[in-house]
């Protein structure tokens, strides 16, 4: 079986190989195309995974090739993992940075920062996809590019259910609270739904019994992992739920983007500071055996350590506990996926789908994040309790805001654009929405298409 990776030179990619590496089962995936159009970033990418191959000493270690010509990455391929980055970190540091500039929120995914990346990456997707359908119509597409709702969406209009987002957050989220809860994560079933970046876990139930008003109601264990720690248990009590962490964005808005307007950098500017000196570094050939590896791991750890920390900062928790620096599994999500697809090994994962009618709020081509049955056909979102109100609220006016994304994207429409800005609940004025894309269009050349 042979897998694609759009953003081959992506940081995470050493993820996906690992959890390959891993692997044991017939039918694995026996070849890895990495495509990205950065030669560097390829050739530093192509060390570390050999690094990973050799380490694990596995003889049938999944071949690995590296190409910048899309056609010759897809052709012949059975799935594609999607994690471009649309301008880079360059981009997103940008986009932080001119957000809060105005006092709103600049984030790679949710507010202002979310909008600017969705404007600048759907038109980008669309035409992947295009190429997708052309060279290698029987492939699945797993995409992780952000803001992965929106783009997933944008994908589906040419693949249809062919392309499933996935995200590690609420895995991680579910992961904790089951261990919390003393059950295994695998025999949880965890009822959570939402958007990408905008969902709530309102049950956990083991054996038929709902578990979570336990922890609701228990202090001590709502302070011992992140997300008890982010928005105080006090509040999760209020919402009788447990949000995805990025709904601090929101909760807690006006706090956050003052944190974030006091830090030194952006958190977009830490990243791309970091990931400049890493691949410049394990780019040249002269390194010794294990050390692109090693210079990863210590990059990774740094990158895991600082994630959220002006969230954690308005909240007063200090740094990470050592048990949220576990990566929230995007991997082995999309491993699972994989072989659930390919093997008809059923499996139930949260992931992101057309809506169908799973929620009546949302016409049936909305993309949401929800538990889904997956099989040799593909995901099937799981029937879900209604959203209480004040869900259906965010919910709603997010999506308003992606489907003018969507629109300025297919029109190239000036007043599409200051729309979708002007609609999301994070940004308070038309006249701010309309500052902001003069601000980005200016900072980015790919969103000339806007007139």
């Amino acid at each position: 079986m042979r897998l694609t990776i759009l953003g081959g030179g992506g940081f995470r990619v050493p993820l996906v190989y690992g959890a390959l590496l891993g692997d044991r089962g017939e039918g694995r995936v026996s070849h890895v195309t990495l495509y990205d159009e950065d030669p560097g970033r390829l050739t530093a990418m192509a060390r570390v995974l050999a690094d990973q191959a050799a380490a694990s000493g596995a003889a049938d270690a999944p071949a690995v090739t590296a190409t910048g010509d899309l056609d010759e990455a897809l052709r012949g391929t059975d799935f594609v993992f999607s994690a471009i980055r649309v301008g880079g970190l360059e981009g997103r540091a940008a986009d932080e940075r001119i957000a809060l500039a105005e006092g709103v929120l600049g984030q790679e995914t949710v507010g202002a920062g979310g909008i600017a990346y969705g404007l600048r990456t759907v038109p980008v997707v669309r035409e992947i996809a295009r190429r997708i359908a052309r060279t290698a119509p029987d492939a699945w597409v797993i995409n992780f590019t952000n803001p992965a709702g929106v783009v997933t969406e944008a994908m589906a209009e040419v693949l249809g259910d062919r392309v499933i987002g996935i995200c590690d957050s609420p895995v991680g989220l579910g992961r904790r609270i089951a261990r919390l809860l003393g059950a295994r994560p695998q025999d949880a079933w965890i009822d959570y739904v939402g958007l990408n970046h905008l969902g709530w876990v309102r049950g956990l139930r083991v054996g038929g019994r709902d578990e979570l008003p336990r922890l609701l109601a228990d202090d001590k264990a709502l302070e011992s992992f992140e997300e008890g720690r982010l928005f105080g248990a006090d509040w999760l009590r209020s919402l009788g739920a447990i949000p995805n962490e990025y709904l601090h964005y929101y909760y807690f808005n006006r706090d956050t983007v003052r944190a974030y307007r006091r830090a030194e950098r952006t958190r977009g500017a830490f990243l791309r500071d970091q990931q400049r000196a890493f691949y410049a570094g394990t780019g040249r050939p002269d390194g010794p055996p294990g050390s692109a590896l090693a210079a990863w791991d210590r990059t990774r750890a740094e990158r895991e350590a600082t994630y959220m920390s002006e969230n954690r900062e308005v909240a007063g928790v200090g740094e990470r506990e050592e048990s949220d620096l576990e990566s929230g599994g995007y991997e082995k999500v999309a491993l699972a996926l994989m072989r659930a697809i390919a093997r008809d090994e059923r499996a139930t994962l949260i992931l992101n789908v057309r809506n169908r009618g799973t929620l009546s709020v949302l016409d049936a081509d909305a993309v949401i994040e929800v538990p889904c049955l997956v099989d040799a056909n593909g995901a099937h979102p799981v029937a879900v309790d209604p959203l209480p109100l004040h869900a259906v609220g965010l919910v709603t006016s997010v999506k308003a805001a992606e489907r003018e994304v969507l629109a300025a994207a297919a029109s190239g429409a000036r007043a599409d654009a200051v729309k979708a800005f002007a609609l999301h609940p994070l940004v308070d004025s038309v006249a701010v929405a309309r500052r902001l894309l003069d601000g980005y269009a200016t900072e980015h050349p790919g969103l000339g298409y806007l007139r």
